[in-house]
């Protein structure tokens, strides 16, 4: 009887990472969509009211900046693929997300190629996953 109530709270905890885990790799591909397809509305959704947004060149914005440059329509991102996608939990708010992305993005006339790192820190508000930091960096 023992080892059956052990084993029933084992499958539990399981299922509820595995919903977890899914919920936060939805949240990742809908931010994807939203960015490719500048929708401000979603992003705005998506992320936190305290977010830290950095990005490879060194430019940190908060979430007002952050959804002025996709309101505006100035840049363009054309290309957003995601590789090796990992997601880590730490207790049952707080999950940290990394990836490889390989991008393009159109700025001022230019198309930019991306080959970035990311680490996303994604955590439970009102009962969402939210974007709440975010910081990329150059592969070689």
């Amino acid at each position: 009887m023992r080892y059956l109530i052990i084993l029933c709270l084992s499958l539990g905890s399981h299922l509820a990472f595995a919903q977890s885990q899914a919920e936060v790799l939805t949240a990742v591909e809908r931010m994807r969509q939203a960015m490719l397809a500048e929708d401000a509305e979603t992003l705005a959704e998506l992320t936190s009211k305290d977010l830290s947004y950095g990005h490879s060149a060194g430019t940190i914005e908060n979430q007002e900046q952050f959804l002025a440059e996709f309101a505006s329509k100035n840049v363009d991102y054309q290309r957003w693929d995601m590789t090796g996608l990992e997601v880590r939990f730490y207790g049952k708010e707080l999950a940290i997300v990394r990836h490889e992305v390989i991008g393009e993005i159109l700025s001022n006339g230019n198309l930019n190629t991306l080959n970035l790192g990311l680490m996303m820190v994604w955590v439970i508000e009102d009962g969402k996953w939210k974007l709440l930091a975010r910081q990329s960096f150059r592969k070689p």
